[in-house]
């Protein structure tokens, strides 16, 4: 565990050795941002919503006492969803999609040698290869947190509404009592952490990749595995730390 903690230290400093110049990496990020970021606003729109509904009618079920203010539901799906279901959940999501898909196509490069192809022309194919993709994880994961959190507050609004659970006035000021504006921004911190741990985790596992595509396969397993572990054990660590 060790050696691979510090084989992946050596893989994410060689990301800054050598690099091509910013232009060169420019439209390689915005294709990432496109495949990373625009093909899993459906995923994310779907899930999101459903976890917002679901955690209002299960919140609003556990509240039966008479002393507690409808309101309070409100309260509760908002500080859920901004402090740990959009981005933590958006993580998990996205590393099962996006952490196999580039653990995948790294590895395939590998085994194809197109990896080898690149460092013979004298680029630094580490760099090349996976810098967008880190730069990109980093910008779509707190935008789609961003979306998560309004569709998760969106779910919980028309699950309480429509079911007759609360009025819509009264759900709106639940989300609106004593809001702490700094939970947004610990929220898109901890995006911004798990959009870094995600792509370059997957990224390493394809890189390192030896054999056929068989190899490939499991890397992409390892890859949405590790990925998966990292995001919760950051999301505790990072709790930790800024609310003590």
């Amino acid at each position: 565990m060790i050696a691979n903690a510090g084989q992946f230290l050596l893989f994410l400093a060689k990301l800054f050795s050598n690099r091509e110049k910013f232009r060169v990496y420019a439209q390689l990020i915005l294709d990432e941002c496109v495949l990373i970021g625009v093909d899993s606003i459906f995923i994310v729109v779907i899930i999101s919503t459903f976890i917002g509904g679901v955690t209002a009618i299960q919140t609003a079920h556990s509240l039966t006492s008479p002393f507690v203010p409808l309101y309070i539901i409100g309260v509760i799906c908002r500080d859920m969803t901004v402090l740990e279901l959009a981005p933590t959940f958006t993580g998990v999501i996205l590393a099962g999609k996006i952490g196999s898909s580039i653990a995948g196509n790294i590895g395939t490069m590998r085994i194809t040698e197109q990896i080898d192809a690149l460092e013979v022309m004298g680029i630094n194919s580490a760099s090349y290869l996976v810098l967008p993709k880190i730069i990109a994880g980093m910008i779509m994961f707190p935008l789609l947190t961003v979306v998560a959190g309004f569709l998760s507050l969106y779910g919980g609004f028309l699950a309480s509404v429509l079911t007759g659970i609360l009025k819509s006035d009264e759900y709106i000021y639940g989300i609106r009592y004593q809001f702490e504006s700094e939970n947004v921004l610990f929220a898109l911190l901890k995006a911004l952490i798990f959009g870094f741990l995600i792509t370059s985790i997957s990224a390493y596992q394809g890189y390192i990749t030896k054999g056929g595509s068989l190899e490939v396969g499991k890397a992409s397993t390892n890859a949405v595995t590790n990925s998966c572990i990292a995001v919760l054990i950051a999301d505790y660590v990072v709790a930790q730390l800024l609310m003590s």
